[in-house]
């Protein structure tokens, strides 16, 4: 009881600083909104941070975050009735990738060979009509077993923001709309329906670290402990399972382009 009556009290009181900041942007305003949704950041770069250890600090990580968060702060219009918490985090990410990409340590080799082994999955997927196995992809690419497996591990750099991007592409676009054109409403039904068969058809261990991963919002170090493996290996499942998924999408990327 004494719980909800502290929520009913902090939602209180930051509906009072959203009407605060709306009617004079202020520095003091805008930093407490800053603190009270510091753990927003907090989240996000922990989550980012699992793919990035040894590249980049996650104090780094928040300091860019908190950019987005300021941006996200400065855009937010709390009178359109949606909730900060499903608005913010799009951007928060967005800002973390940015700096990434600015930095540049993914060495421009690895991002060729990654887009080289997604294009020969693709292709041996549609020649086969079936899911080519590890041993004919590392054929196809004249590599080794263990070749292959380590370099797929490796794109998980490569490809930092995936299905996240997806979705939140869809999500922001319409967070303030309040109609949308037929044409747009069957595209999102498809891409769903898309996404869905393309995960359910995945082997289990591979849709137990997607489900996990993005839609129960667990860390890579996280989801190692619940399925009892390393998280290197975790990562390695990820990343074959994110080849796998994208080589679905590949001819549905015109749907994603509307989102």
């Amino acid at each position: 009881m004494k719980k909800d009556t502290k929520d009913n009290k902090d939602n209180g009181n930051i509906d009072e600083l959203w009407k605060a900041y709306d009617l004079n942007k202020t520095k003091p305003i805008r930093d407490k909104l800053i603190i009270h949704y510091s753990s927003l950041v907090n989240f996000i770069a922990g989550r980012m941070y699992t793919h990035l250890v040894g590249k980049v600090e996650y104090d780094d990580l928040v300091s860019y975050g908190i950019f987005g968060l300021i941006d996200a702060i400065d855009r937010f219009d709390y009178k359109k009735g949606v909730k900060f918490e499903t608005y913010a985090p799009l951007r928060i990410r967005g800002a973390i990738v940015d700096s990434i990409r600015k930095m540049d340590w993914v060495p421009k080799d690895l991002r060729r060979k990654s887009k080289i082994v997604e294009a020969a999955f693709e292709a041996l997927s549609e020649k086969l009509q079936r899911e080519p196995a590890d041993e004919e992809l590392a054929a196809e690419l004249n590599l080794s077993l263990a070749e292959l497996r380590a370099l797929i591990s490796k794109t998980t750099l490569v490809n930092l923001v995936s299905l996240d991007e997806y979705s939140d592409q869809s999500h922001e676009l319409n967070l303030y709309s309040t109609s949308e054109t037929p044409e747009l409403s069957y595209d999102k039904v498809e891409l769903a329906n898309i996404l869905t068969n393309a995960i359910d058809n995945l082997k289990e261990a591979e849709r137990k670290v997607i489900t996990l991963y993005y839609f129960e919002e667990l860390t890579l170090r996280e989801i190692s402990e619940v399925l009892e493996v390393s998280t290197s290996r975790i990562s390695q499942i990820h990343s074959k399972a994110m080849l796998k998924l994208r080589a679905k999408l590949g001819q549905y990327q015109h749907l994603l382009d509307i989102f």
